[in-house]
């Protein structure tokens, strides 16, 4: 990967687009430094360690919605604007003509995203903060306190959109996806620093040590297998036959349909925590309520959050895998160039084989993130390990880092540039 680096900064174009997308990452994070007024930042410190979806989305932006910036949101609302489109589009026929109208339609799309994300950015900051009990009593009145809450985090959620989607445009690799790459990594490092000044200010002892070096394997360990499952793929093999066009031969060779292990990569996960904010924040407004009382003593720091999050993990790695991949597209393809499966008949047994296998790398795909997710947490619970961030964080830096290099590499190889592997 450094040697990738070394080697794209030697090139004017990608020089320029790796600074460019530095500027806005740092852009970002100094944006996340300006607090907003009327929110009581102790009390929501306090809720974060009994609420796991919260520390999550703290994990992601940074440790900004702990301190309650301006970009406490991150680029969640994003997320769930998007997620919402991807639904509507299979329930409304008016968005559904408009993803199939080519570049024109996806731009309106977008634009209806964008005007999605500002209003979900200023329900979701005014429910979780009023859920929290976060409101300082000696501002003004609750209601204009909410409002100015929810005007200025939309704002934030706003100018991160605005970021990532010019990362993406001009920059290297996916912007969103970088934004949230970079809130991770903060988080690390201060994770590292308090680490390291805890380590110099207090006594070691024995088991500090063993649980320290426990929390060290437990990080190669998942760093290693998040690498392996992230790089692996199912190769099919396909032959093609020969024909005759014109005084020339086509065909006669042999390839392989690459089939991910974990297609979707993060997105599940991000879909799944994205979503399980919703019920939260439609309760933050009626805090005394029971049904609130019970979704944030009982539900979220019980097993049956997990579980839930589990199958919503599974859902959308199959919801996802279902847009990206058509088997039934691919095999046309490959029956009209004259390509098989060899022992596969070509047509629908081709379809049906194809989609049996897509199937099961996607069960076993989303059952790995599944795994992630909900393992680290619960060893936290029951066997006492603490790990510094979730799997899931883990696996988002890993995977945004390894697509960022491919994409680099991609680009160096359209420039017949020598060296770079």
């Amino acid at each position: 990967m450094l040697q990738t680096l070394r080697n794209a900064w030697r090139i004017e174009e990608l020089r320029k687009k790796i600074l460019y997308t530095l500027f806005m990452l740092l852009l970002y994070r100094l944006a996340g430094v300006i607090p907003v007024a009327g929110i009581d930042v102790g009390q929501v410190a306090s809720r974060l360690g009994d609420l796991p979806l919260l520390g999550f989305m703290s994990a992601m932006t940074g440790n900004q919605f702990a301190n309650m910036t301006i970009m406490a949101m991150g680029i969640s609302p994003y997320i769930n604007a998007s997620i919402i489109m991807q639904l509507l589009q299979v329930a409304v026929p008016y968005l559904e003509n408009l993803s199939k109208e080519g570049e024109e339609g996806r731009k309106k799309i977008a634009q209806y995203t964008r005007y999605a994300t500002v209003i979900l950015g200023f329900v979701q900051a005014v429910g979780l903060v009023i859920g929290l009990g976060a409101i300082r009593a000696n501002m003004f009145s609750p209601f204009i306190t909410s409002c100015v809450i929810g005007v200025s985090m939309a704002a934030g959620t706003t100018l991160a959109m605005w970021i990532g989607e010019r990362i993406t445009e001009k920059g290297i690799g996916n912007g969103i996806s970088l934004l949230i790459f970079a809130g991770i990594i903060a988080s690390l490092f201060t994770w590292v620093a308090s680490g390291v000044n805890t380590l110099f200010t207090t006594s070691v002892t024995v088991g500090g040590i063993i649980t320290a070096v426990c929390v060290i394997l437990g990080i190669l360990v998942m760093v290693t297998a998040v690498t392996f499952v992230d790089m692996g793929e199912r190769r099919v093999s396909v032959q093609y036959a020969k024909r005759v066009v014109g005084r020339k031969m086509y065909g006669g060779q042999s390839t392989h349909i690459p089939m991910k292990v974990n297609a979707s990569g993060v997105l599940p996960l991000i879909f799944a925590y994205s979503i399980m904010q919703f019920p939260g924040t439609i309760m933050g407004f009626w805090p005394n309520s029971g049904i609130s009382t019970w979704w944030n003593e009982s539900f979220m720091t019980g097993m049956w959050y997990f579980v839930v999050l589990a199958l919503m993990i599974l859902f959308f790695a199959y919801f996802y895998n279902s847009i990206t991949f058509n088997p039934i597209e691919v095999a046309k393809n490959m029956q009209q160039n004259g390509g098989t499966i060899p022992g596969i008949r070509q047509g629908k047994p081709t379809s049906d084989y194809l989609a049996r296998i897509s199937s099961r790398i996607t069960l076993f795909g989303g059952i790995f993130l599944a795994l992630l997710a909900t393992i680290p947490t619960l060893a936290s619970m029951w066997g006492g390990i603490n790990l510094p961030f979730a799997a899931s964080s883990l696996l988002i830096a890993v995977s945004v880092s390894l697509e960022t290099t491919r994409q680099l590499e991609s680009q160096m190889l359209m420039r017949h540039y020598k060296g770079f592997l």
